[in-house]
């Protein structure tokens, strides 16, 4: 019995540059992670908000319907994971994305999942 696929040999060459290439274990568990926090539907209507509008913590509360005490936890988390940042202008705090990164993979998940609707 062999350990190799009979359905398609790969290059021994192409196997050794794909898990020497291959991202290490941290960093797998970190995109997981990143994954998790930017999967929460919460978090989504709030990084949809700030891709239109850098807003303070009383607005983004009146645009997802939720209290502040909430809105603040979550945007924590998002602040954690490095999707938001924040400016302060006297005693308000501003939010916005983090860098056009999280903007963009907003935006081609939006566009992916509208494809997958549209068949």
């Amino acid at each position: 019995m062999t350990d190799r696929c009979l359905c398609k040999q790969i290059d021994q060459a192409q196997i050794a540059r794909t898990l020497e290439e291959k991202p290490a274990d941290e960093l797998v568990l970190s995109l997981s992670e990143f994954f998790k926090v930017f999967g929460d539907p919460t978090r989504l209507k709030i990084i949809y908000l700030l891709t239109r509008h850098e807003l303070c913590v009383a607005d983004i509360s009146t645009l997802v319907g939720m209290q502040q005490s909430a809105v603040s936890h979550q945007l924590k988390i998002l602040r954690m994971s490095r999707l938001v940042k924040t400016r302060k202008e006297g005693v308000t705090t501003y939010y916005s994305l983090d860098d056009d990164h999280v903007r963009s993979l907003y935006q081609i998940a939006l566009d992916h999942t509208n494809e997958g609707m549209a068949h």
